[in-house]
């Protein structure tokens, strides 16, 4: 350690800390002002911020916009804190439709209007235009963020419009919105399909599209990030007797699906993609039917080898895994109701 320079282990020290403590120490000197403000600091703080003293909910109700710390001895929620949103909005009428890094993507649903926001140092960057770009729509459009090989966040935005598809991408390092080709078949321009939020992952972001019909057609949806094609691989083959929805989580770089099936009872079972091809992990009894009021009380899933499915009060039970503990815990990217996001305290920018 004494042959290291100092600019080398004061780096090393300071990619460690929780990021508002990042933010404080940008008051030291204008070196370290832009030192940690430099891309490559950002990264590798980035990198290094994914361990579960760092992990997040945000819940919004009416009234109030909190956020609570995820305890990792008991695998359940902290105190909470209240957050002011920084933008101007309509008694919290607002949705987070895509996370990732510590950048929340929401909408203003009173103005349709998309924003980028970090949540830990209140920074936000308007994506709408005047030309009509950055606007969303619930139930009819899909948003989904990820990082290209050039380290350029970006935002993909399908849009379903009176039968016509729209595809759009924004770019953080250019601030602008480009169309791009998407051809896919014409009946999943149809509001009776839901799309989901997309789901980053391996380079690739995943959307389930599911038919809001008993029985309907159900399938993944993937966009490669680096040659921007897209293509659609099978759903698990689960039972299509009742109502069918897919939850994708990003654990260490595989993608796996929560698939939840019934009618007045909900089996869940887990699921992992090889490939193009799902294949199943685990299924009932480890995870007990639940009643139909219950599951819709379900707002996401997180992990540290054991499975925890989470509501808005805190645990709702504890799936065992015969798996060795994560670092960290690794949050689901769809939260039910759009009302909050689980999230990771990075110093990640929406804008350059």
């Amino acid at each position: 350690m004494a042959d290291l320079p100092t600019h080398t282990i004061v780096f090393e020290i300071l990619t460690r800390l929780p990021a508002k403590d990042v933010g404080r120490s940008k008051t030291v000197c204008k070196q370290w002002y832009a030192l940690l403000s430099t891309q490559d600091f950002i990264r590798i703080h980035c990198s290094r911020s994914v361990v579960s003293s760092n992990k997040r909910v945000l819940l919004i109700d009416d009234l109030t916009c909190s956020v609570r710390p995820i305890i990792s001895n008991n695998n359940d929620y902290g105190p909470s804190s209240i957050v002011t949103f920084p933008f101007h909005h309509q008694n919290n009428d607002v949705s987070i439709v895509s996370h990732l890094n510590g950048l929340l993507c929401v909408c203003l649903n009173h103005t349709y209007e998309l924003l980028l926001w970090n949540p830990t140092t209140t920074a936000f960057k308007r994506l709408s235009t005047p030309d009509s770009h950055g606007f969303y729509i619930n139930n009819l459009d899909a948003i989904g963020l990820y990082v290209d090989a050039d380290d350029d966040y970006k935002v993909l935005h399908i849009k379903r419009r009176n039968g016509v598809l729209g595809v759009y991408v924004y770019s953080r390092e250019v601030d602008s919105w480009r169309n791009i080709p998407f051809i896919t078949r014409q009946e999943y321009l149809s509001p009776h399909f839901n799309w989901s939020a997309g789901t980053f992952c391996g380079g690739t972001l995943y959307f389930t599209v599911c038919e809001c019909w008993i029985g309907g057609t159900n399938v993944v949806i993937c966009f490669d990030v680096n040659s921007e094609q897209f293509k659609e691989i099978s759903f698990p083959p689960v039972p299509s007797n009742g109502m069918v929805q897919g939850v994708l989580v990003n654990v260490k770089n595989v993608l796996h699906m929560f698939a939840s099936t019934g009618m007045f009872e909900m089996t869940i079972d887990l699921w992992t993609l090889q490939g193009d091809y799902w294949i199943k992990v685990l299924s009932c009894p480890p995870i007990p039917p639940i009643s139909l009021s219950l599951w819709c009380d379900i707002t996401h899933y997180v992990t540290n080898g054991n499975w925890f499915v989470m509501t808005k009060l805190g645990k709702l039970f504890t799936i065992e895994m015969d798996m060795k503990p994560f670092e960290c815990f690794y949050p689901v990217s769809w939260f039910r109701g759009f009302k909050g996001a689980v999230f990771v305290q990075t110093i990640v920018s929406p804008s350059i």
